[in-house]
């Protein structure tokens, strides 16, 4: 039976990724395109969602990488893994609109949680959350995550991160422990 992990290959990503991650990262969370998807940010937030610069500082910082899932040589998403000690952090998780709703994140987180395991030992992986973003919150919750009630403000006036649509926008921390 083929699944939703069936022929992904996982890899790190390279300069010579940063247009095409660009890409799918917006077309995840921007725009028109964002809404074929249930992971869009669109109501709440307009302009870019990255840039090159912040791509390519993920791909080189060190204790950090940038996941790149291909199926049929296709890149069809992504994801960031960051050592930070005891725990991974997780970020710029973006899986393509049209290849939502099958099963594909929880494939890709699933096996972000097995390499931060294996590669450095962690024991928890934590990520931060738009606070208002109540469905994909649920969606991390049914993947073992919780709610912490730690806040950090969204970066207002830092057009890197977005244009916000309402005046309420932070970060809520989820963490999981890792068996």
């Amino acid at each position: 039976m083929e699944t939703a992990a069936t022929r992904l290959s996982f890899r790190d990503a390279t300069d010579a990724d940063v247009d095409v991650l660009i890409a799918l990262i917006e077309s995840a969370y921007r725009g028109d395109s964002s809404r074929t998807g249930w992971t869009t940010e669109a109501d709440i937030l307009e302009g870019q969602r990255t840039d090159a610069q912040g791509v390519l500082d993920v791909i080189k910082a060190a204790d950090s990488r940038l996941l790149t899932v291909e199926r049929e040589g296709q890149v069809v998403a992504c994801c960031q893994l960051e050592h930070r000690g005891d725990h991974a952090y997780f970020g710029m998780f973006a899986v393509s609109p049209a290849a939502q709703g099958g099963g594909l994140g929880k494939a890709i987180i699933a096996e972000a949680e097995r390499q931060a395991r294996a590669t450095w030992g962690a024991t928890e992986m934590h990520m931060t959350v738009i606070s208002v973003r109540d469905d994909l919150i649920a969606w991390y919750e049914r993947r073992g995550y919780r709610r912490t009630g730690r806040m950090t403000p969204f970066p207002y006036g830092d057009e890197r991160f977005g244009i916000p649509q309402r005046d309420d926008l932070q970060f809520e921390l989820l963490v999981k422990e890792l068996a």
